[in-house]
């Protein structure tokens, strides 16, 4: 399907926007999920194979010990030079070739136990060296206030690979500033792995800063974090994952933010270190650069990806300077402590993870402060196609947060989130006074504002010609437009269903636009077919029109008639107002838009 069939809206940030989608897709799903599962993972880093002898990993991490300086746990002087011929130095991809039986297997074992090919990082040097991918700005003299604000690094496991443990704590050991460094807390969330209990113990007293917090029982990422905050000591709290490599100059550039407003948050430029390969991948191109992504959400309450505004791209000098962004991914930033505690922390109702970014994301908008992204900070991050660990089962807690966060921070936009799940709230989210009564102390601003101000480019389904079910009058006339409009399933075609009245998947909004859209997916027709794909703006095969008289929906450019090709099918056929199959009852239909997209009156 050609570009110029979307109505030539391919620009330059589009090369990237798949990967961002993906990387979107798997942060969501994974960034901080860490359930128990029941299986050892021992085999660490040889120079031709995996060991999974423990005295054997220390014997080869021995060389490490004779450049630290326990006075204060920090690797003396700088980077050791990379010998550029070994695995994975300068983020280099490695993919080893002439694999035994027995390294086949280890690798397939190190998928099944961490998501990634574990075998790759063990053959990788924990200290391995990365490229110096700041912009020329970044490195310029006197960019950043001098007094800078130490902090305390935060990390939370659970059942972690060896190497990737230890390589995110010496990447943030050795890439930091000493005087900057208060602290690295590991928090283990119940870790079930024995190469995480005495083993990990030993290793880490070398690091006069290095903490190890154990939970008393398997508590969740937002918990785990909370308590790691609570006995942290640095004047700012910086989070990471377990599986990261901050590059050089990482830390300054958030803490300067900081230390200029303590009510600013910040996020670093979150990279990708591929999976399979351990690449750090990362945007060089300059075109690319001078067309950041910022965070953003969807009505399903995810975390989403949009351009830059060019209302924000007008107030800052270049693309190197920090800049607003409505939301967080979640797992890579850095918050004053007295704001933090401020705020509330994360609502302690949440539970496991999922979430907790956008209620951190609204309520720091909304009550006073200001989230940012700062790219002359980067950090690299393993992401996971499919998670290895297992889940409660019979608990939605991720539902359950998310209703605790619309309850408490949406307003009268809550309906549209109470939409997308069908409606079907239930009870389980637990007591949510306390967190009310915490915005009414804080007089936060209403969500209105929130999206006025910080997010006016957000799409409103109430916003729109029509918004709800689009019921099809023939076959009975008892079936609906149903469709996952799942930004990660393109090109997919949408179905007929008996209507429930339940939102979900039967919910779409007949935009300003002439778009028949869900959040970031709208239906398209390329041909006499109708399918599903990522809204481009540019009208072309995503526009379409109501007739009022004989309620037809229209494709513009072809002048089809979106049809039921039977109960259960669409298609597209010339218009033919004889047929029942072509018409359709719009839900919630106004003739005119509303004078202000965001408001209910």
């Amino acid at each position: 399907m050609s570009v110029t069939s979307r109505g030539n809206s391919a620009t330059v940030h589009q090369r990237r926007f798949g990967a961002l989608v993906l990387r979107l897709a798997l942060y969501s799903t994974f960034c901080g999920v860490f359930f128990i599962i029941g299986v050892e993972i021992g085999r660490q880093r040889s120079n031709d194979s995996v060991s999974s002898n423990s005295g054997q990993i220390e014997k080869e991490t021995e060389s490490f010990d004779q450049s630290v300086d326990r006075s204060h746990g920090k690797i003396q002087g700088v980077m050791p030079m990379p010998v550029i011929s070994q695995p994975g130095e300068m983020g280099k991809p490695f993919k080893p070739t002439k694999l035994s039986e027995e390294q086949k297997q280890r690798i397939k074992d190190g998928y099944s136990n961490n998501g990634f090919n574990q075998y790759v990082s063990d053959l990788i040097n924990i200290e391995r060296s990365l490229p110096d991918i700041r912009q020329s700005r970044c490195k310029e003299p006197g960019r950043h206030l001098t007094n800078l604000p130490k902090t305390s690094i935060i990390i939370i496991f659970h059942n972690e690979a060896w190497t990737v443990l230890l390589r995110t704590v010496h990447s943030v050991i050795n890439r930091s500033p000493p005087e900057l460094l208060q602290e690295i807390i590991l928090v283990d969330d119940n870790s079930t792995m024995s190469h995480l209990k005495g083993q990990l113990d030993t290793y880490m007293r070398r690091f006069v800063k290095v903490k190890i917090v154990r939970a008393p029982g398997r508590v969740g990422l937002i918990r785990a974090r909370m308590l790691g905050a609570d006995i942290a000591t640095g004047e700012v709290l910086t989070f990471l994952d377990s599986h990261v490599e901050p590059t050089t100059g990482w830390l300054p550039p958030l803490l300067d933010r900081i230390a200029r407003n303590f009510t600013t948050v910040v996020v670093p430029i979150i990279e990708v270190i591929d999976q399979d390969t351990f690449e750090f991948v990362y945007d060089s191109d300059p075109a690319l650069l001078k067309e950041p992504f910022v965070g953003s959400f969807d009505w399903s309450l995810t975390h989403t990806w949009i351009l830059l505004p060019e209302r924000v791209k007008a107030e800052i000098n270049d693309t190197s300077e920090p800049y607003p962004t409505p939301t967080m991914a979640g797992g890579l930033f850095a918050i004053s402590k007295r704001y933090w505690e401020y705020l509330g922390k994360y609502d302690p109702g949440f539970d496991i993870w999922g979430g907790e970014n956008l209620e951190l994301s609204f309520k720091t908008w909304m009550c006073g402060g200001r989230l940012e992204q700062v790219p002359c900070s980067r950090v690299g991050h393993i992401f996971r196609s499919k998670s290895p660990y297992k889940g409660r089962e019979g608990v939605e807690y991720v539902k359950n947060n998310l209703i605790r966060l619309a309850k408490v921070w949406l307003d009268d936009y809550a309906q549209y989130y109470y939409m997308t799940i069908g409606n079907q709230s239930g009870k389980e989210y637990g007591d949510i006074s306390r967190q009310i009564a915490l915005r009414q102390r804080l007089q936060c601003k209403p969500f209105k504002w929130y999206l006025e101000n910080i997010i006016p480019e957000i799409f409103i389904p109430g916003y729109g010609f029509a918004y709800g079910e689009f019921r099809n009058l023939g076959f009975g006339g008892k079936n609906c437009l149903d469709s996952t409009m799942d930004i990660k399933d393109t090109n997919v075609s949408p179905i007929l269903f008996p209507c429930h009245k339940q939102g979900g998947n039967q919910m779409f909004t007949l935009t300003d636009n002439y778009e028949i859209r869900r959040d970031g997916m709208c239906l398209d027709s390329p041909g006499d077919d109708v399918i599903t794909f990522p809204c481009h703006g540019a009208k072309g095969n995503q526009q379409w029109m109501y007739d009022i008289s004989t309620k037809q929906i229209v494709h513009v450019v072809s002048q089809m008639c979106l049809t039921a090709a039977s109960s259960s099918n669409v298609t597209m056929k010339p218009c033919d107002t004889s047929l029942t199959e072509q018409r359709w009852q719009l839900q919630n239909f106004r003739t005119k838009l509303r004078t202000d997209k965001f408001d209910f009156n």
